[in-house]
Order: C-alpha cells, then structure tokens, then sequence
C-alpha cells in the first residue's frame, strides 16, 4: 500500500475498504503481531513532537489518515484521479471491520480496555448490529498501575480467545505505547490503536455530526463537550500541527 509523510508521519493513501481489506487478508494468516493506528493530528503532531511517541509510531503497520487536515496533506501529494475523498475514522474503521468479518468464523475479535459496563455495552452492541461476528473475548484492564502480571494475564485470554484482531482502547498515547512496547511478545494478530471508539460505540461519548467532521471541525464539537479535558490537548497538537506543516513546506519538505 502506497504511504505519504505528512510531517514525518507514514499514512497510507487508502480509503476504508482499503483499510479493512489490508486488515483481513492479514489476521488470518499472520504469525506475529501486527499494529494499526488511525491517526488524527493529535497523533502525527505527538510522534513529531515526542521521541518516544515518534518512536512507538514506527513499529507500526499500517497507519491510516483519521482527521481530514491529515486527508487534505497527503491529496496535496496524490495526482488528482488518487485523491482520498475522505478520512479513514477509527470508530468507523472498527465497525467496517466488525461488518465485513460478521459470519466469518476464521475472525475473532477481543476487547481489550475500557470498564466493564463499557464492554458489557459494547458486546450486547455488537451482537445484535453484526449477526454471526465472533466476539472472543474482552478484558478491562485495573485502573490505574497494573499490577506485575497484567501482561501474562492479558497474553493469557487473547490466546485463550484465539482472537485475531484486538481491538485495545487504553486512551492515547496509552495504546500506542503499550502496542509498540510489547509488540515482540504479544499473540499473533493485529493489533489496533482505537482511542475512544469503546466510549462512542457504547454510547457514553457523542460523536460529532457528518457535517462537522467533514469540514475538519470535529476537534471544536469535543472541546464543546469536554472543555476541561480536552481544550489543552487540541490547542497544544492542532498548533504543533500547523507549525510543522508550515516548517515542512517552508523547507520544501511537505507533501
């Protein structure tokens, strides 16, 4: 699959059936971990900001554009007839994945992240929208410092499962840092990077409307609804991204 920097960051030029197509030709036949991230600004901004983060980005897989100023990047890059026409949006990637793998008894899904009556939601969810979808298993991790044997214990239930793809929600850069960590020892599988698609699924979380997330504003619906957590982080990485991209092209470096 054909990948583009924007500001030192791989993203795939794909769209959603790319997307889940490259995930399934996968699952079932590989015989070590993969990582897939959907990556926002926030993400691309942290990787180029943060060595460490930067560094876990790397042992990545497979990376798709989930905000639209990442889209409009790389179509800056791509002749006209291979233009992205629109974001590859982990939430919706995971439910494009649950769809097209319903039925199919060669994939199983596990949860891993999240509170239990989150998982306890999104499991009843998805059993009654995706009919025949081999739920395996989940896991709520404690809050907090795990204890020693977390991750044998974790190892444990995924191989128990016999999952395939492990959908982990452990909040960014959490996830990603975990995935990248111990990417060498997990289970065979593909591991993805899903921030809070768990919360919006089992409705806890409102998503933004089509048309604010279209237009690249999805960033000031969530500040809206979590000001206090919220506003720093987008301030912070939105202007990180700016100030990159700018750099980059100053530089001849950008896309």
């Amino acid at each position: 699959m054909r990948t583009q920097s924007v500001i030192g960051l791989p993203l795939a030029c794909t769209d959603y059936a790319g997307a889940v197509r490259w995930i399934l030709d996968r699952a079932s036949v590989t015989a070590r971990p993969l990582a897939v991230e959907a990556a926002n600004t926030h993400v691309a901004a942290l990787a180029r900001s943060d060595s460490s983060f930067g560094d876990a980005m790397r042992r990545f897989d497979l990376i798709v554009p989930d905000g639209m100023p990442l889209v409009w990047s790389l179509n800056a890059a791509l002749p006209t007839e291979e233009r992205l026409k629109d974001r590859v949006y982990g939430p919706t990637l995971m439910l494009e994945t649950l769809r097209a793998s319903a039925g199919r008894p060669e994939f199983r899904h596990f949860l891993l992240g999240g509170k239990e009556s989150t998982l306890a939601k999104l499991e009843e969810g998805f059993a009654r929208d995706f009919p025949g979808l081999a739920l395996a298993g989940t896991h709520s991790p404690p809050f907090g410092e795990w204890p020693e044997d977390e991750f044998e214990r974790i190892c444990e239930k995924i191989c128990e499962s016999r999952a395939n793809l492990i959908w982990v929600g452990l909040g960014c850069p959490k996830q990603e840092h975990w995935i990248a960590r111990h990417k060498d020892r997990l289970p065979p599988g593909i591991y993805f990077g899903i921030g809070a698609a768990f919360a919006f699924h089992a409705g806890e979380v409102s998503q933004a409307p089509a048309v604010l997330q279209k237009l690249g504003l999805e960033w000031a619906y969530r500040i809206a609804a979590e000001p206090r957590r919220l506003f720093r982080r987008y301030f912070t990485y939105n202007s990180l991204f700016l100030w990159y991209s700018l750099r980059d092209r100053m530089r001849g470096q950008a896309p």
